[in-house]
């Protein structure tokens, strides 16, 4: 007479479903984070009620001291447009995106001047700002 019972209980644990759940929430948190890349400058930037996520290429910013910089490498006013304007030799006419990372202290009158170079050479102007919450 055989007394043993035809159904088993295996002692193996399949991972499978667990690291279906580690993709998962591994996709969740790369969607839900922050595409923005910050700049490595300390520029205290103005806040807005509405921002938009810009992939920068290109960056200028202008600190309080009113030095400038290209993608963070410093740069003089008067080298500003023709190094821009290499940067963007690149990209089709429309397609070159230039955020400011203008600080707050700054006089208008600067970042129009940067503004104004951009556009003449046919870039989407973008000014990077802190949204508040």
């Amino acid at each position: 007479m055989n007394l043993r019972s035809k159904n088993r209980i295996s002692a193996e644990f399949s991972m499978s479903s667990m690291t279906d759940i580690i993709f998962l929430l591994l996709i969740f948190f790369m969607l839900t984070s922050n595409f923005v890349t910050p700049t490595g400058l300390p520029v205290n930037l103005p806040s807005s009620k509405s921002s938009n996520i810009v992939m920068q290429k290109i960056s200028v910013t202008i600190t309080p001291d009113l030095k400038y910089y290209l993608n963070e490498k410093p740069v003089a006013f008067d080298e500003l447009e023709p190094q821009l304007a290499a940067l963007l030799q690149g990209t089709e006419e429309g397609d070159g995106v230039v955020v400011l990372h203008v600080d707050k202290s700054v006089p208008v009158e600067h970042l129009v001047k940067v503004a104004g170079i951009a556009t003449e050479l046919k870039a989407k102007v973008t000014l990077a700002t802190v949204p508040t919450e």
